[in-house]
């Protein structure tokens, strides 16, 4: 919220926008965001109803998790309790932390559930949205591009793109226009140093060793090894597998890709990355926390067949 009175104050330099927990390191969407928050909750004064906020958050978002689950027909109904019930952190992350995270988990499982109907516009646009508040959704862009290149052709892909090129100018043009670098340095800065004493996955290393700029190339070579290895051997392996499909679609063919083919690829290229991201904090469970028992149960080789529109029953394959 003091970031947000640097805003409301008429900072537009990005570079002079901080607060207590230090400046701002995040797109513009993160700035409108609590913008809105903070005039919902009396400056932030208000917290019970900034809660009360984010509880509708987490209902929205079970509700957009849900309706996933329900498109793959991969996930027994059963699973659903589980996964309301079982997370402490996430409750936590949600309603007492308010983290931006959750935010834009939300956004991006809009997108998601546009994109499982075929609406690519607006999934896209949400998509970038979702980026604009938080780049850790840019760990699902390697399958968001094949999705949509495969689905649609190379020509509208990159008018999508550009669609998502000139949501993110839009949101952010009162930083662009007063100082464009200071903006792009803050808001995309991926060579952000991150504090030893908050990261939760390399916690078992040497504060010098996690410092070192070394195993910060060694992760990114092996996230760009293992996306390679997972796009060319476990994304769309129903449909032939990507080489194939973009054989195909270089002789004009498009392939309208399955619920359960966008959901693997999407969930796989995110887990991926945060298996060897160069730092995970805790409120970092929400981005990957609700594809958990989808991908758990991809291994195992049962379907969800509804029955009548009341029951289903769960059929081996």
């Amino acid at each position: 919220m003091q970031q947000v009175d640097c805003y409301m104050r008429g900072i537009r330099n990005y570079s002079l926008i901080e607060g207590d927990t230090g400046p701002v390191v995040y797109p513009a969407g993160h700035i409108f965001i609590y913008r809105i928050l903070s005039a919902l909750t009396n400056g932030g004064k208000d917290i019970r109803r900034g809660q009360y906020i984010f509880e509708v958050f987490y209902l929205f978002t079970l509700i957009l998790v849900f309706r996933i689950y329900y498109k793959s027909r991969k996930i027994p109904s059963f699973v659903l309790t589980f996964l309301c019930c079982t997370s402490y952190r996430i409750h936590s992350i949600f309603i007492l932390r308010l983290f931006n995270d959750p935010i834009a988990m939300l956004l991006f499982y809009i997108a998601l559930n546009f994109w499982l109907s075929h609406h690519w516009l607006a999934g896209s646009i949400f998509y970038s949205v979702a980026v604009s508040i938080k780049m850790n959704v840019l760990l699902f862009a390697p399958a968001v591009f094949f999705i949509l290149l495969l689905n649609n052709g190379p020509v509208k892909t990159a008018l999508l793109l550009a669609i998502c090129g000139m949501v993110q100018l839009y949101i952010a043009i009162p930083f662009l226009l007063n100082d464009p670098i200071s903006y792009l340095k803050r808001s995309f800065d991926l060579g952000r140093v991150f504090l030893f004493k908050w990261t939760v996955n390399w916690r078992f290393l040497h504060e010098e060793v996690f410092l070192d700029k070394r195993l910060h190339v060694t992760l990114l070579i092996l996230h760009a090894l293992l996306l390679i290895a997972f796009a060319g051997n476990v994304w769309f392996r129903s449909h032939g597998g990507l080489i194939l499909l973009l054989h195909n679609l270089s002789r004009g063919l498009r392939t309208r890709i399955g619920s359960n083919e966008v959901l693997m690829a999407l969930f796989t290229a995110n887990l991926l990355g945060i298996c060897v991201a160069r730092s995970l904090h805790y409120q970092f469970y929400s981005w990957y926390f609700h594809s958990l028992p989808y991908l758990l149960f991809s291994t195992v080789p049962f379907e969800v067949i509804p029955d009548d529109g009341n029951t289903a029953f769960i059929k081996q394959r």
